[in-house]
């Protein structure tokens, strides 16, 4: 099942199975999605958050973090996109549109099986940043 919403950051697919997700953006299976969360428990299912960056991990707004354990997850705790996925233990996320293409609504809402219109409307906006954490530094791989 993949969902196509207005996300925290952008508009895009979710879905359980990353293999419906990479058939629909017509990319790599092997290429990595990220994975949305609604509260901490669930991260702490999915992962450790090493000591030194628990405070950023948690103070963090549209920011994807990539652990040690190679999982790029977001963690969203507000907003309409959270009401939705809080329904869910996670998500697999990714924006709508086919891989390395700019945004087309239309093929968007043909490769979706259930759209949640948001009330003002679908937004383009920026994606998030994606920081990548290990045991000594950041690496910044998306600002």
């Amino acid at each position: 099942m993949i969902y196509l919403a207005q996300t925290d950051t952008t508009i895009g697919f979710l879905s359980d199975s990353k293999e419906e997700l990479a058939t629909a953006k017509k990319r790599d299976q092997k290429q990595p999605f990220i994975i949305c969360v609604s509260d901490f428990k669930k991260l702490k299912k999915l992962t450790r958050i090493p000591k030194k960056y628990k405070n950023l991990v948690r103070r963090s707004k549209k920011t994807t973090f990539i652990y040690p354990n190679n999982l790029a997850i977001r963690v969203i705790n507000h907003g309409d996109h959270y009401k939705f996925l809080k329904k869910f233990d996670y998500l697999f996320s990714t924006s709508a549109n086919k891989h390395k293409k700019d945004f087309d609504l239309q093929y968007a809402i043909n490769s979706a099986d259930i759209i949640i219109y948001p009330k003002n409307g679908f937004k383009l906006n920026n994606p998030s940043k994606i920081v990548k954490l290990n045991s000594h530094h950041l690496n910044y791989i998306r600002t």
